[in-house]
């Protein structure tokens, strides 16, 4: 990848964002209503828990809606904090933060979006999920950075010196 122009490998950094940006999106149309997930959502977890009353499935229908939401936006900051780090190992709180920043704007927009969609609305409550979800990635990745994290892969010990970096 050294043989490509210095800005378009800086662009490639940024292409899992601009993917998951766009599945948010997506995500945010009138495909995605409460009234279309529950079609396939609430039948699946009636099958996980039949002995469930329909008020228990609803909730937990909005509790896997919810859930998507931190995923989502999990995912969105863990590749944020890859573009804007550009392939440099570390973790640094002014990237961190710009990520959370980045990634709440984007809530924030997102939930704009949603104000004009058909059957959709737009809450407060669901950017401070979404960003919920973004600042949950950030511990992630921090913990993986500085190998809190018990499965972070210890770095390959250099030719010549005796200990770890």
């Amino acid at each position: 990848m050294s043989d490509l122009p210095n800005g378009f490998r800086r662009l490639s950094n940024w292409i899992p964002s601009i993917l998951v940006a766009i599945m948010i999106s997506i995500f945010s149309t009138h495909y995605f209503t409460d009234e279309n997930t529950a079609r396939i959502i609430i039948p699946a977890l009636h099958w996980l828990f039949p002995w469930a009353t329909p008020h228990m499935l609803h909730i937990m229908h909005m509790a896997v809606r919810k859930m998507a939401h931190v995923a989502e936006f999990a995912l969105f900051s863990a590749t944020i904090f890859h573009g804007l780090r550009a392939g440099r190992d570390g973790w640094r709180l002014k990237s961190a933060v710009a990520t959370l920043v980045i990634a709440a704007a984007y809530a924030g927009l997102d939930e704009w979006h949603q104000s004009f969609v058909p059957f959709r609305h737009a809450a407060a409550r669901d950017i401070v999920i979404d960003t919920l979800g973004a600042l949950l990635a950030q511990v992630f990745v921090w913990c993986w950075a500085t190998r809190k994290w018990p499965f972070a892969p210890l770095r390959q010990v250099q030719a010549g010196a005796g200990n770890l970096p």
